[in-house]
């Protein structure tokens, strides 16, 4: 009888909770699928629960959607990023920090300059309770908060950089938080802690002072109203909630400020019935099933020759089968052991219990949909922050890591005959109990708070002290220099005073021995 009247009461409060239906509008161009599956599982979550959300994206639902309305914008990856992204495997820091701070201002002339975008900016008749903004160098869309006097949600579809912190005030050390974009742990030696440091610094000072001026001239330019727009760069930290897709069991434990949030994996959902030729050909593999995929934007048919012909000839001897998502009709030299398909329901794969291994490039979407089903990993990095979320699976022991200029047939098999062994699953199966083990689901947790800073508009008890102060205040400069100039002043003081006693003590002693001299004579 008790639990059926707390069920009641948890029904009840929760039914209060939602009464109030928002007004949401989500700003997420980044043309790439990983990023809006992320996105837009939470938009959708929202509209299930009532909310009026309209969202500017190149990548509208397929179907009708209840309380959801879309604004497409076409536009493609390959219209400002890198045609084949296998090529950034090689690319430098500085390489990366130009590719980013060129692709985000393309993206948000692309956006703002369309004619509905347009017609919404010059509105006067729309009203939003918040504004929802993707976090990957898209700072120019915070017009619209300042434009619908709307508190700033920002979603990044990765764990985060050092500088998105800095909106919200958020502790970063370089001492012992690695960088995303570098192959380091939380364990760093002296060289790779001034290296992440170095980098930090050079990310942070590029952004405010090349991306944000960039960004802010181009919302100017858009957000051409009569009213003043305030700074971008003030704008960026009113940032009243920052979500970020990452959690510590995954990555690595850190600082974070209230408004800070990690929903790490909240796209990932309760395993759907497959195709019926997938099941098939999963449910008749006694040896089991190799998962093949290197994501949504590197397309392995733009696969360099030479290690597609590793793989194949290391597939043909393997006594498993592989599935392998392959975007084109035909595989020249196919094994019989090998399926392929061009677009694959991932998740829902991995949860069957035949599938042994995935072999991934380490996005971060796949880490997350492998270890919530207990898989392990053998990643094959490329760029970006694969490279750091396959580093944390080899040292959790959940993952092989190959190097992609390391690919041969030989690697391969040893690689994979590597990974199969029974820790690596263990281990995954392992992560994935402490991973899962939460109050509430990472999707449960982003609409929460997302809903907790509608209803206190825009959650201001949360902005931490850290955004108004001077970089030199934030530093403790102007203490240390303080205690610095106390401590030399009282050290010369006691100089003086030595220095005077000294010299007393030297006179007197002259003066007795020219005494005693006298004397004797």
């Amino acid at each position: 009888m008790a639990g059926w009247w707390y069920r009641l009461a948890a029904f009840v409060v929760a039914l209060m909770s939602t009464t109030h239906c928002a007004q949401i509008l989500g700003i997420f161009p980044f043309p790439a699928k990983s990023h809006q599956i992320v996105l837009l599982a939470l938009t959708r979550e929202l509209a299930r629960r009532g909310h009026q959300v309209t969202v500017i994206s190149p990548f509208p639902e397929k179907k009708p959607i209840p309380n959801l309305k879309y604004i497409e914008v076409e536009t493609f990856l390959a219209d400002h990023f890198i045609p084949n992204v296998f090529d950034m495997k090689d690319m430098s820091t500085v390489g990366h920090s130009r590719l980013l701070w060129t692709t985000g201002p393309a993206y948000c002339v692309t956006f703002l300059q369309h004619p509905r975008v347009q017609a919404l900016i010059h509105s006067k008749d729309h009203h939003f309770d918040a504004i929802m903004v993707e976090a990957f160098m898209n700072e120019c869309f915070l017009g619209f908060a300042h434009k619908f006097k709307a508190p700033i949600i920002q979603i990044c579809p990765f764990g985060g950089t050092p500088w998105m912190g800095d909106w919200v005030g958020n502790p970063n050390p370089y001492s012992y938080i690695p960088d995303p974009f570098l192959h380091f742990s939380h364990y760093m030696t002296f060289w790779e802690r001034l290296v992440n440091t170095v980098n930090g610094v050079y990310f942070r000072i590029g952004q405010e002072f090349y991306n944000i001026p960039r960004q802010d001239s181009i919302m100017r330019k858009f957000f051409n109203e009569t009213e003043p727009i305030p700074p971008l760069s003030e704008l960026v930290r009113n940032t009243s909630l920052l979500l970020v897709n990452n959690h510590f069991s995954l990555n690595y434990p850190r600082p974070l400020m209230p408004n800070l949030i990690e929903v790490g994996g909240m796209h990932v959902q309760p395993p759907k019935e497959l195709p019926q030729d997938l099941q098939k050909y999963l449910d008749e593999s006694p040896q089991g099933v190799i998962y093949f995929s290197m994501g949504s934007v590197l397309q392995g048919s733009l696969m360099p020759e030479t290690a597609r012909n590793a793989f194949l000839e290391a597939f043909s001897k393997l006594k498993q089968r592989v599935l392998w998502k392959w975007e084109i009709e035909s595989l020249p030299g196919q094994p019989s052991n090998v399926k392929l398909g061009k677009w694959l329901p991932q998740s829902d794969i991995l949860a069957h219990p035949n599938v042994k291994l995935f072999i991934t490039h380490g996005g971060l979407l796949s880490k997350q949909e492998a270890l919530t089903r207990g898989v392990p990993l053998l990643g094959i990095p490329i760029y970006g922050d694969q490279h750091l979320n396959m580093r944390k699976a080899v040292n959790s022991g959940y993952g092989i890591l190959l190097e992609f200029e390391n690919i041969t047939t030989d690697s391969v098999l040893w690689a994979i005959e590597s990974a199969l062994q029974p820790r690596f699953r263990e281990n995954a199966q392992r992560v994935s109990r402490i991973f899962r083990d939460q109050p509430l689901t990472p999707l449960e947790q982003a609409v929460f708070w997302t809903e907790y800073v509608i209803r206190h508009k825009g959650a201001p008890h949360m902005r931490s002290a850290a955004l108004d102060l001077a970089w030199y205040q934030y530093f403790l400069l102007d203490v240390i220099a303080a205690l610095a100039f106390s401590v030399g002043f009282v050290s010369f003081i006691l100089f003086l005073i030595c220095r005077a006693i000294f010299k007393k003590v030297c006179s007197s002693t002259s003066t007795n021995k020219s005494i005693t001299k006298q004397k004797k004579h």
